[in-house]
């Protein structure tokens, strides 16, 4: 398994152990945060799942698509780092990602 680092609101940061078969968001549900509510499932249809990509390798990730960059358009703490975690599926190459969970909308 890969490393995730994810920030909470609050700052604080946790490190989890990643499963390559699932999303980002996937395994910051999976491993308990409440913050990150992801109200859809995964379906990339209400950007409950924002977070702000702060560290790892971002030649990496995946490119974004309309429909996440039209989400995306509707949140308030909209910034350059910004994706919708259900968006980024998690793999050996993203390893030492670190994600902040965004500011509720």
């Amino acid at each position: 398994m890969a490393k995730l680092i994810v920030v909470t609101r609050d700052g604080t940061e946790h490190e989890i152990e990643a499963d390559t078969s699932l999303t980002v968001m996937e395994n910051i549900r999976d491993a308990g945060f409440d913050e990150l509510l992801a109200l859809c499932g995964g379906c990339c249809s209400c950007a409950t799942c924002h977070v702000h990509i702060e560290g790892g390798n971002k030649g990496a990730m995946p490119a974004m698509s309309e429909d996440e960059n039209d989400l995306l358009d509707s949140t308030t703490d909209r910034d350059d780092a910004s994706r919708l975690s259900c968006q980024i599926l998690f793999s050996d190459a993203l390893d030492g990602l670190r994600v902040r969970i965004a500011a509720e909308d």
